[in-house]
């Protein structure tokens, strides 16, 4: 009797470790295979062909935009200056961004809600915060630009040369997308418990991390720490350089002098002013008391409007890429 009472004990042991193994095996099979469904924007079902209609004009006009800018610096001599060169990059960046939201964008919109699949999702949260870190730190090397071309205006030759552009434009791509892989490492381990349902139009990091079944602490305070190297150094960057700037700007003796010089950098602060602008009240200031479609506005107009804007304002308030873009209209009229 001892002896049966032993096997029984060991079999129900054996038993327990089957279907522990049995429910893990379960539980990670239906995290591989769950769903996303994003809401889009349920409020404006009956708007649906309207709002995909103006989303739709917008990516095309940016594409649009970004394609003939690039176009234009890498055939017209008088855009062959390292400005250009990193504009063309920046514009390259923006592209990327909006087409990795727009198209599944559009695609929620038309079908007043879709699935993605939880790698499909960390996917595009990858290269949307890599395209953005992308940004930020071409903007960055184009605010330097501008501070050695009126600071340093007798030496800008000597530095930016060819050695330097490529280096800086290879280091900007590099860090975006280097820096974009390390939250990765914790979002793949991420649990999520069968279809889950976000009310937003694309992968933003805070309501996918919201829905996730595990601890996401760890990867809050990544990602807190991250924002330091991605968005706050090259904005501090940037503001010192136009600190130098604005300086010497006031320290020359005429007015011409101070116009020409501010006209040279007018169109880039105000591309910064709006891309941080945009970033700040979509990530930064508190959403407390917000309301998801406000949430979700927000974030239109930093992944679509802003895009929309940038080459718009190059195109009107460079006075280079203003004249260029008038001789060409004007040729092929």
């Amino acid at each position: 009797m001892s002896s049966f009472g032993e096997n029984e004990e060991q079999d129900l042991k054996i038993f327990s470790v089957f279907a522990a193994m049995k429910m893990t095996m379960n539980f990670g099979n239906a995290t591989a295979a769950a769903e996303l469904f994003f809401l889009g924007f349920p409020g404006l079902s009956g708007f649906r062909f309207l709002l995909f209609t103006l989303i739709f004009s917008a990516y095309i006009m940016t594409v649009l935009l970004d394609s003939t800018i690039s176009i234009l610096v890498s055939t017209k001599t008088s855009l062959h200056s390292p400005m250009y060169t990193f504009l063309t990059n920046f514009l390259l960046s923006e592209m990327c961004l909006v087409t990795v939201i727009v198209p599944n964008m559009l695609r929620i919109i038309w079908m007043d809600g879709a699935t993605m699949s939880v790698t499909g999702c960390i996917t595009q949260n990858y290269f949307f915060v890599s395209s953005g870190t992308s940004e930020c730190y071409l903007l960055t090397v184009m605010s330097y630009d501008r501070y050695l071309a009126i600071c340093r205006p007798l030496h800008y030759n000597t530095i930016m040369g060819h050695n330097l552009q490529y280096f800086l434009i290879i280091s900007c791509w590099m860090l975006g997308f280097i820096l974009g892989l390390i939250p990765m490492s914790l979002l793949v381990m991420l649990k999520f418990c069968g279809r889950n349902n976000i009310d937003h139009y694309f992968c933003d990091l805070a309501p996918f991390v919201t829905i996730a079944c595990s601890d996401t602490s760890g990867l809050e305070i990544e990602i807190f720490v991250l924002t330091i190297p991605m968005v706050a150094v090259p904005f501090i960057l940037i503001v010192a350089s136009y600190v130098c700037i604005f300086i010497v700007i006031l320290k020359m003796p005429s007015i011409g002098s101070r116009q020409k010089a501010f006209s040279t950098c007018s169109a880039h602060l105000l591309v910064v002013g709006i891309f941080y602008g945009a970033m700040f009240i979509n990530y930064f200031i508190p959403v407390r008391g917000h309301s998801l479609a406000l949430n979700k506005i927000l974030s239109v107009v930093f992944t679509v409007v802003t895009p929309l804007f940038n080459p718009i304002i190059y195109s009107l308030r460079n006075k280079d890429m203003h004249a260029v873009i008038c001789r060409y209209i004007h040729w092929k009229t």
